[in-house]
């Protein structure tokens, strides 16, 4: 206990260099549209008693069935990410579980449980010695995942037990997520990533009970300790020092967990985060403008006067957040008036269409922004979820997603992860093209 207080000490007074921006003490007039507004909303807390559904993460049971079907009828362009799951390297990764391929020729191989008792994300400092592993953590929730995904679509047992080896594996051995202030990022990115696969297998005839809930709480254990802590308390850090992704990234674990675990405790605790929390990770500081006249249909993020590539990721985790969440009944994709499509919108008018947006100045924790930032062009695996919610559920006009829908169709068949791939081609799970469209 001893040791886990100077780590935290030590953790506030070395906050500026272990996230890598610059602690300003100086208060500054934060500035959002919203500020301490109260945006109406529909979105009830439920009470605790109340049951999660299931399957209900990022894909509901009609998601599922939808997209078996619309595969075993070879309709586009449900085949086209299928066939885009299929060509991914973790099918021809080295064996572990050896099968004789089918009539269809589905892959063979699948790639072994690789798990470490500690997931390190800002190693080699003083926090902790070793050096960074996450992306073997990344790579074993995506594979994970992908075999999940082909077991739903095909059946085909041997998928599942890829899977769920994997699963077990890391909850029997996993103890810990280490490092600097990263180790937040780690905890939320892979922690709903962990927890969407899980919910996939969960219905699996020959997962036995004991290690379902073993790995159930694991999840809790592991991620959702970390991902409250960051929530709470922010390394010791201001509680505005942290961008938006980060508060996002967390928050996204906690719903997939309170979902995973049938924690309806941890769930809520995300959506009131969600709607009244303190930190960037708040929808109404995450998203800081809405526009009207010539520019309606358009919302500024936090971070567009950062950087690009993270702006884009905001977006992947609202339609991650947006997605799970509606999936329990709670409707976050018409929080505001549509708020995330416009944000949406806006990121991908920017880097999908390359046309210039507006921007109001954003005096932020860590200075003035005044225009948007120049490295336009990013691209991430997560306009499918967002148009086809919008378009095929909400019936939002054509005119509104015009530019969401230039992103499905640059992105298109959209692809997940592959083994090796680091950084941020781990953020998001991606295979949108197979599951969302309707």
């Amino acid at each position: 206990m001893k040791k886990i207080y100077y780590l935290m000490f030590i953790s506030f007074l070395s906050l500026s260099v272990a996230c890598g921006d610059d602690i300003d003490p100086i208060e500054r007039d934060w500035v959002t549209d919203n500020g301490e507004e109260d945006i109406p909303h529909n979105i009830i807390i439920k009470d605790e008693s109340e049951p999660m559904v299931h399957p209900g993460g990022l894909h509901s049971a009609e998601d599922l069935l939808r997209a078996k079907a619309k595969v075993a009828n070879g309709e586009s362009p449900w085949i086209d990410g299928w066939n885009k799951l299929l060509e991914n390297n973790h099918f021809q990764a080295p064996v572990s579980v050896t099968i004789v391929a089918d009539e269809n020729n589905l892959p063979n191989t699948t790639v072994a449980p690789n798990p470490t008792v500690k997931i390190i994300r800002g190693g080699g400092t003083i926090w902790e010695e070793e050096h960074d592993n996450y992306n073997n953590a990344a790579n074993q929730a995506h594979a994970a995942y992908h075999y999940a995904l082909a077991w739903k679509i095909t059946g085909d047992v041997k998928y599942a037990q890829a899977s769920i080896n994997i699963l077990n594996a890391w909850a029997a051995t996993c103890k810990s997520i280490n490092g600097d202030s990263n180790m937040s990022l780690a905890a939320g990115l892979y922690g709903y990533q962990f927890a969407n696969a899980g919910e996939l297998m969960r219905d699996y005839s020959n997962w036995e009970s004991d290690k379902f809930k073993a790995y159930q709480q694991w999840m809790v254990d592991v991620f959702y300790v970390a991902n409250h802590d960051f929530i709470v308390r922010h390394h010791g850090a201001p509680v505005l020092n942290y961008w938006a992704n980060w508060g996002l990234a967390n928050l996204a674990s906690m719903l997939s967990i309170g979902i995973l675990s049938d924690r309806r405790d941890i769930y809520n605790e995300a959506v009131d985060y969600l709607l009244n929390g303190d930190g960037n990770g708040c929808l109404k500081r995450t998203i800081v403008h809405v526009f009207d006249g010539d520019n309606a249909g358009l919302a500024q993020i936090q971070e567009s006067g950062r950087d690009q590539g993270h702006s884009t990721l905001v977006i992947g985790l609202l339609g991650i957040i947006a997605q799970m969440t509606y999936n329990q009944g709670d409707d976050f994709f018409g929080y505001n008036n549509n708020v995330i499509l416009k944000a949406s919108e806006y990121v991908a008018k920017y880097n999908v269409a390359m046309l210039d947006v507006p921007f109001v100045e954003y005096n932020g924790f860590h200075g003035l922004h005044t225009e948007i930032s120049s490295d336009r062009g990013s691209t991430r695996p997560m306009y499918e979820v967002l148009y086809w919610h919008y378009a095929r559920v909400k019936n939002v006009e054509p005119q509104w997603l015009q530019y969401t829908l230039m992103g499905v169709n640059q992105m298109r068949p959209e692809v997940g992860a592959q083994t090796g791939n680091g950084g941020g081609a781990f953020d998001l799970l991606g295979y949108g093209t197979l599951m969302y469209p309707r």
